[in-house]
């Protein structure tokens, strides 16, 4: 009977497998992106919305709104296309970002904060 383990592991051999990605993985990507581009049309109408019936404070506003709505936009293409070439190389994962859209999310917020400032610290009534 022989003294060698039944199960003997080799210390720096590495077996490659290809790892296949399924095709409803990118198209996750796709929709995630254009949720994000939707956001983002949505918040730009609301920008040309208060820049054209708005007073100088909604034209303030609407500058504010419009750069969160490039932000976002300049977010969403950076992260599609990361994740994109993540998907490409067949990493896997994860796909997440804890910061990008918590940052997007206080600007958005800071925008709204501002508005109402510039909105009720003005002594125009209407």
């Amino acid at each position: 009977m022989s003294t060698q383990p039944l199960l003997q592991r080799t210390a720096a051999k590495r077996i490659a497998l290809p790892v296949k990605v399924e095709p409803k993985v990118s198209f996750a990507n796709e929709r995630t992106f254009l949720s994000w581009l939707h956001f983002t049309v949505v918040l730009g109408g609301l920008a040309v919305g208060l820049l054209n019936f708005g007073d100088k404070v909604g034209k303030i506003s609407a500058a504010m709104f419009s750069f969160v709505a490039v932000a976002v936009m300049i977010y969403a293409l950076w992260t599609y296309h990361w994740r994109a070439a993540s998907i490409r190389r067949g990493g896997r994962g994860p796909y997440d970002d804890r910061i990008g859209p918590t940052v997007l999310c206080v600007a958005l917020l800071l925008a709204i904060i501002i508005n109402f400032i510039l909105r009720f610290t003005t002594g125009d009534e209407p």
